[in-house]
């Protein structure tokens, strides 16, 4: 579900600073969002509404036009809630797993939609190892997860893609000949493990494994100090502290593609507090159910 009244704040704000740095600091979106906002809109009417030239940003003729729409359009929405309060305003407490890079990464785009729409919800986010995240859900100990989607998910659960990043080899920067016969820094469990398990047997190989540890971050900080190369999401790596003392190797064929969403309990879709979140997981998002 599409944000339409978030949307047109997003417009106005812009179209009042001319600015998408200044637009996106004062509305908490990243620039990416802010742009991929316009750009629905654009699309949406088939019209250009700014013009982005050498001397910056400015409204275009129709977009002075939609502006006048934008505003009366949410001075009527304010009015008809003036009017028709919501009897049933969700609150309550909702907790959620998430590792620290799908914190930086994607919790921001993917529960401000929510966090609009039910700012009276105690959100409890809770960080920890990536491959523990399915475990915590199933057992009922948060409400929904940002993790990693298995081929075949469990029975219980229910997912909606988030995005796909790439598996990719990493090594140090400053390593004299990385190549691909180790030896591996490879997470201890988890689903990536199982994935560059598959791709080692795809090609034939069984690894030289030097370091196992627990969590994507620590695994990159054991690469960058040399002590072999590594197998991680590139979400993990582009948002990485050490990502300047790394370097990609490259693996044909590569790692298989790395899914990740939002995952929920399926029977807690009836829970309003569960089921408004899964409504507003982002126009991306699109459902997965075990198959």
């Amino acid at each position: 579900m599409r944000d339409d009244h978030r949307e047109l704040r997003l417009f106005l704000h812009l179209a009042q600073t001319l600015n998408f740095g200044r637009t996106s600091l004062d509305c908490h979106v990243s620039p990416a969002t802010l742009t991929r906002t316009v750009q629905r809109l654009e699309a949406d009417l088939g019209h250009r509404l700014f013009d982005r030239g050498p001397r910056g940003v400015s409204l275009t003729a129709e977009g002075h036009r939609f502006r006048e729409y934008a505003v009366r359009a949410l001075e009527l929405w304010r009015a008809y809630r003036e009017d028709h309060p919501d009897p049933a305003e969700l609150t309550g407490r909702l907790a959620l797993f998430a590792t620290v890079t799908a914190c930086q990464a994607l919790l921001p785009d993917l529960l401000a939609p929510f966090r609009t729409a039910h700012p009276q919800v105690r959100l409890d986010l809770r960080t920890g190892d990536a491959a523990a995240a399915l475990a915590r859900l199933d057992e009922g100990e948060v409400d929904a997860a940002v993790a990693g989607i298995p081929p075949r998910l469990p029975e219980a659960l229910a997912s909606r893609t988030v995005t796909v990043t790439e598996l990719v080899l990493v090594t140090a920067r400053d390593r004299p000949d990385p190549g691909l016969d180790g030896p591996f820094v490879l997470p201890h469990r988890g689903l990536v493990r199982d994935a560059a398990d598959r791709w080692f047997r795809a090609r034939g190989t069984a690894p030289d494994v030097a370091c196992e540890p627990d969590g994507h971050e620590g695994l990159l900080t054991l690469v960058a100090l040399g002590c072999g190369t590594g197998v991680v999401p590139r979400l993990v790596l582009d948002n990485s502290a050490v990502r300047e003392r790394l370097a990609v190797v490259p693996a044909d064929p590569a790692p298989e593609p790395f899914p990740i969403g939002l995952c929920v309990r399926r029977a807690d879709l009836r829970r309003p507090l569960v089921a408004a979140l899964w409504s507003l997981a982002g126009p991306g998002a699109r459902p997965e159910w075990p198959g």
